[in-house]
């Protein structure tokens, strides 16, 4: 399915504010809710549209740390982390890369105890290294049209 213009502006709608109504986004984009609907559906039926999400705020859920984890895998000891990652509270993104490490993760923890016993339970996986983040410079940054 190709994204046309419409399409693009009803995904830049919903991507600010995916709780708006159809009415809402097709008096922005100049159609007709019925016709957002659709148009809607068909993007979710491709795939373009994956979900619909509400985002929590970790530190004002009790979380104090936010820290990015990169792991370089010992031999033979991906795959089963590729399992285990699944498993973590604390992991809310982890992406397999290339370069010298392998795996990279957001995860959020409680305080520093905690991320000390989470890489305790990591480095049976591999070697680690931890960045504490101090704060967002771009978050959720939606997906715009290719040039």
């Amino acid at each position: 399915m190709s994204i046309d213009t419409l399409n693009w502006k009803i995904l830049t709608c919903l991507q600010n504010n995916a709780r708006q109504s159809n009415a809402e986004i097709g008096r922005q984009v100049g159609v007709s809710s019925p016709a957002v609907s659709e148009r809607i559906k068909k993007m979710e039926d491709a795939g373009i549209i994956q979900g619909y999400h509400a985002f929590v705020s970790p530190f004002e859920a009790g979380y104090q740390l936010k820290a990015i984890i990169t792991l370089r895998a010992f031999m033979g000891m991906l795959k089963p982390f590729l399992e285990k990652v699944k498993t973590y509270d604390e992991v809310l993104n982890c992406y397999r890369i290339t370069g010298n490490e392998n795996i990279v993760m957001e995860v959020v923890l409680k305080n520093q105890k905690h991320l000390e016993s989470f890489i305790d339970q990591l480095i049976v996986y591999g070697e680690t290294k931890t960045q504490i983040v101090l704060s967002h410079v771009i978050k959720y940054n939606e997906v715009r049209p290719i040039n």
